[in-house]
């Protein structure tokens, strides 16, 4: 089905889903509606535009010190130095065109089997994994935060269990069946020396909430084809 914002039809060949080409159509008649940007310019012109109508129409609040401080509290595991996992994984790798809930079920199956028979992951690994680790039965050796992809950090730095996890992992990759074998939590930096960096984090999450809010704005107001967005009732910008 083909997509089409207020009338207008959407190339969606070159955007990763149909949701962010009718998102950036949504941005770009905006822009043109506030004479931001003239009609027919090319992709790097409407590019510029939806860049100055965004720090024109979306407010981003700055958070407060308290603010800060009480993320920096709540989230002390974000804020260690020196915290590093040891790690294997078996990947079933996920390529354009591949049957995904096949592989999905090839995977699950795997991981239950491991999780029972924790020794059979190193043959596992050498059998069925698609990265290279393999053959090394799965050994990712010493990782520290920012050495792996957001998704896959975020489940080997969760909590504090040791062994086979009970879920896949999914990424960009595909689904991988981790073992976490051993975890050295490292030290909690003080506050005064992540302070910068707490409120970067703030601040680039109220950025989503608030791009988030006011593209459902747009939405609300729009006649949509062959794709749905979440629409908000109430106006962003007051």
């Amino acid at each position: 089905m083909s997509v089409r914002v207020n009338g207008v039809a959407v190339d969606t060949g070159d955007w990763p889903s149909d949701e962010l080409a009718a998102v950036h159509e949504l941005l770009r008649q905006r822009a043109r509606e506030l004479e931001l940007l003239d009609e027919g310019a090319d992709e790097a012109a409407s590019g510029e535009a939806i860049e100055r109508l965004l720090a024109r129409e979306v407010r981003v609040p700055e958070p407060t010190p308290e603010e800060c401080r009480r993320w920096y509290d709540a989230h002390p595991e974000r804020y260690r130095s020196g915290e590093l996992v040891h790690a294997r994984h078996i990947l079933f790798q996920v390529t354009p065109g591949t049957p995904v809930p096949a592989i999905r079920g090839v995977a699950e199956a795997i991981l239950q089997e491991v999780r029972a028979q924790p020794e059979l992951f190193a043959a596992r690994a050498r059998e069925k994994s698609n990265c290279p680790s393999g053959a090394q039965e799965g050994q990712l050796g010493q990782l520290q935060r920012g050495a792996t992809v957001p998704e896959f950090e975020k489940a080997i730095f969760a909590g504090n269990e040791l062994g086979v996890l009970p879920r896949l992992v999914a990424t960009r990759y595909g689904f991988h069946i981790v073992a976490v074998d051993l975890r050295i939590p490292g030290e909690l930096l003080p506050y005064d020396a992540v302070a910068g960096r707490v409120a970067n984090e703030l601040r680039t999450a109220a950025e989503r909430r608030a791009l988030g809010q006011y593209v459902r704005v747009l939405a609300g107001d729009a006649e949509l084809d062959g794709v749905t967005l979440e629409a908000a009732t109430s106006p962003l910008v007051q």
